[in-house]
């Protein structure tokens, strides 16, 4: 039997499907342009922008680093490009160590390079690009790109490298770039200059490098390029340059310097030139040297060790962080505090014995038998140390302390360079801070009596000593050193001089500058303790020796540099301005363990005063039989056009090679200011006077020559004279340097 349909209900049943599939449909539709809506009205600006930064990727491009040049424009430090073997921990497939051993078949990486690779890899990010192999050839590029497919994570560079031309010549004072270390990206990451470190690996460690990073670094650059969606660039959409760092111009004549360092030989020690008219450093010299090179790409452990073990520590920048007694180079400092205070006056003299008595103690000259009659310009012409151990006696150590820290001594210099050292000038106030125990901290009269020799506890870095001279030079005025003397701009590509503030202005008496100036001149004439060193000089100078002792020899033991250990023997100091009545360079410079400053310092400073004066380089035999070593040649390259570089201001030009003239060669110029400087230092000389009625009284019985009174200290003659010899300061301050 037949079942009829029911066709009401069967479409009533379509109905129901039709309109619920509609809904459907519009509701589908409905979210559909809802979320268009969402996206590209309501959202468009923050999605495209993400859409954007997803199609795009910016590729920071490193500035070119600045160059160093030398006054004349000679280059000290250039740039250079080379291929970098890259790797990038984070994109390398299977392990870190299986890919190195396969590009070990690819390209030569040494044992010294895998340890550098891990180095970096510790204190670095995983996605770092981190460079194991430096300097590629061009065929060893060629090999590896042939096989790049093999090495997911690894890619070939150019990068621009650091590079030192002259070697360790100056390399203290330019100092070197190195990577930056974690604590290095720490502090750039909080600046406000990270973005321009972007893409950069190396910063500035030292010297010039360090404290002028921000000059010489640039302005990072950048690419935008278009990456498809496995990240490889498609195209360049823009890029935008970096800007080069600025190019520096330093006061250094490096043809001065390369002397200097000549004429130290194998030798240890320190020599500062500076102009006293403006404060330029003319040299910066520390000996030994090294090499910076060395440390651009990552020192290896034989060169650091070997450095860092030595005991002639070249690491040290002995111009900056080494302190030493002054010695007898203090003493024209003292004359003329001892003027101005009315502690003497210019006339005052006495028979010297050759000797102090104070509280039964001998304090003695290194002339047993005495100068003789001596007054200030004579004491300061022979250094006459009895005359300044009464004047340090009388005027106390707080007095001595208070003038002379005018000069520099104490304090920093204000350099433009970072980790100056302020060395020590003692005081009552320092030795309280200095030691933990009460019999230490107490000040004992001994102890003021050795300061006026520039022993005890006096020790100055030796550009503390060049600012001093250079003060004393130009009559009062003291600078805070510059060694920047100009800096490119790049936006005019002209040179921008710096100049050197002024610290603080002393106010000399002419009259009292003029009789240590005469005696400061009369140490390099006949009788002065120079004199055999500037015999024959075509100009007037003024100069003061210095020895320095480095341990006490007891009182009844005589002092012989062949009984001495050789780093126990007495430190060579030598100061000197020239030409005297119109300075133009002022020198300071010690020479370790050579003994007595008039033959060892001094006749290195005569070679260098007539390079810098008169133009007249010594010989290689002339410079061996001073230095004991032959000198090393080296190329010097000066910077012009292929290098992008503009004049440099007051730049000489290359002399012509010539072998040393004989001492009496000048210059007109020269000749004419050192002639009128010998008639005025030969003329006779009424010393001024203090005001009468000023001086202390001393120790030193003047009426009675010859005899000492037995002066007893404040606890009577069983009282301690010094603190104990050699006593160390308990509490140690690094801003007071390396003791030497």
């Amino acid at each position: 039997m037949t079942e009829l349909r029911n066709i009401e209900r069967e479409l009533f049943r379509f109905r129901r499907r039709l309109i619920l599939a509609a809904g459907v449909v519009v509701l589908s539709f409905a979210l559909l342009v809802g979320r268009w809506l969402w996206l590209q009205v309501l959202r468009h600006r923050q999605f495209s922008t993400q859409a954007q930064d997803n199609r795009i990727a910016l590729v920071p491009i490193p500035p070119q680093r600045g160059l160093i040049l030398d006054r004349n424009g000679i280059i000290l430090a250039n740039n250079y490009a080379a291929y970098t073997l890259e790797i990038t921990p984070s994109k390398v497939k299977g392990t870190l160590q299986g890919t190195i051993d396969a590009l070990k078949a690819i390209v030569p990486i040494t044992p010294f390079d895998e340890r550098r690779f891990n180095n970096l890899l510790g204190q670095s990010r995983r996605f770092q690009s981190l460079p194991i192999l430096n300097k590629l050839t061009d065929d060893q590029v060629a090999r590896f790109v042939a096989q790049r497919f093999r090495f997911p994570g690894v890619n070939v560079r150019a990068r621009l490298f650091r590079n030192y031309p002259l070697g360790a010549l100056g390399c203290h004072l330019l100092g070197y770039i190195g990577r930056i270390n974690q604590a290095e990206q720490q502090r750039i990451d909080d600046s406000d200059d990270a973005s321009n470190y972007l893409g950069t690996d190396h910063i500035g460690k030292l010297g010039v490098e360090q404290a002028y990073e921000k000059e010489l670094h640039g302005v990072t650059g950048y690419e935008e390029v278009e990456v498809n969606a496995m990240g490889r660039p498609v195209r360049k959409i823009k890029t935008v340059a970096a800007t080069p760092g600025q190019n520096l111009v330093l006061g250094v004549d490096i043809r001065l310097q390369k002397l200097i360092e000549d004429l130290y030989g194998k030798r240890r020690g320190a020599c500062v030139a500076i102009d006293p008219r403006n404060g330029e450093v003319l040299a910066f010299v520390s000996m030994p040297t090294f090499d910076p090179n060395l440390f651009v790409d990552g020192i290896d452990q034989a060169n650091w060790d070997a450095l860092n073990t030595s005991p002639d520590r070249p690491l040290l920048n002995r111009v900056l962080r080494g302190t030493f007694p002054p010695g007898s180079t203090y003493k024209p400092y003292l004359a003329m505090g001892a003027l101005t205070e009315g502690i003497r006056t210019a006339q005052w003299s006495f028979h010297d014995p050759g000797y102090f008595m104070f509280a039964g103690h001998r304090f003695r000259d290194d002339v047993p038998g005495g100068h003789g009659i001596v007054d200030m310009r004579k004491a300061i012409q022979v250094s006459c140390d009895v005359y300044f151990y009464m004047v340090a006696h009388d005027w106390g150590v707080d007095g001595m302390a208070g003038y002379t820290s005018k000069f520099s001594f104490g304090q920093a210099t204000g350099i433009d360079l970072l980790g100056e050292a302020k060395g020590v000038l003692p005081s009552r106030a320092w030795k309280r801070k200095a030691f933990r125990s009460p019999a230490q901290q107490r000040w004992y009269p001994g102890d003021t009596i050795s300061l006026g020799i520039g022993q005890g506890y006096n020790t100055f870095t030796p550009l503390q000593m060049a600012t001093a001279l250079s003060t004393m030079a130009n009559r009062g005025t003291r600078y805070a050193p510059r060694v920047v003397r100009a800096v490119e701009d790049m936006a005019t590509r002209r040179f921008t001089p710096v100049q050197a503030p002024v610290a603080e202005r002393i106010d000399m008496n002419p009259s009292y500058w003029q009789v240590v100036h005469d005696g400061m001149i009369g140490v390099n004439q006949t009788g002065g303790t120079a004199a055999e060193a500037f015999k024959g000089a075509q100009y007037t100078s003024a100069g003061k020796t210095g020895t320095a002792q480095v341990f006490t020899v007891a009182q009844n033991q005589t002092y012989d540099a062949k009984d001495v250990a050789h780093h126990l023997r007495d430190h060579a100091l030598y100061v000197v301005y020239a030409p005297a009545e119109n300075p133009v360079i002022a020198l300071a410079m010690i020479v370790e363990n050579a003994g007595f400053g008039g033959m060892a310092a001094a006749p290195i400073a005569r070679k260098a005063l007539d390079y810098h004066l008169l133009g007249l380089y010594p010989t290689d035999d002339e410079i061996e039989k001073i230095s004991g070593a032959k000198p090393q040649p080296v190329s010097f390259v000066y910077a012009g056009e292929r290098e992008g570089v503009p004049h440099v201001p007051g730049a000489k030009p290359p002399p012509a090679p010539a072998a040393s003239a004989p001492a009496g060669a000048a210059s007109t110029a020269a000749g004419a200011a050192s002639t009128a400087a010998t008639k005025a230092a030969s003329a006779p000389q009424v010393p001024a006077a203090s005001p009468p009625g000023k001086a202390s009284s001393t120790a030193f019985d003047a009426d009675a020559v010859g005899h000492y009174q037995r002066t007893a200290c404040s606890g009577g003659l069983r009282a301690p004279l010094f603190t104990r010899f050699g006593a160390r300061p308990d509490i140690t301050d690094e801003s007071e340097g390396v003791r030497l």
